[in-house]
């Protein structure tokens, strides 16, 4: 659990700002909204398979990207 000390010469808002973000970075609330229903281990396989297929379609448009920037691969116009 995310803890914040909140020294006499910070303010209450800004205390509850870092506990806040704390929580977003740990990922505590992004859990609690999956854990909140049941999902069958089949459906947590196919929202796990697409998401890898996701980041690795998109890992490879940027590698693509990068590689044209560098001069090493041609965009050809189609005809």
């Amino acid at each position: 659990m995310p803890e914040v000390i909140i020294n006499s010469s910070a303010s209450f808002e800004h205390g509850l700002k870092q506990f806040n973000k704390l929580v977003q970075q740990s990922g505590i609330l992004k859990e609690a909204r999956q854990r909140q229903y049941f999902e069958p281990p089949s459906v947590v396989r196919k929202r796990k398979a697409a998401t890898k297929l996701r980041k690795s379609l998109k890992a490879a448009r940027l590698e693509t990207g990068r590689q044209q920037k560098r001069g090493a691969v041609k965009r050809t116009k189609p005809s």
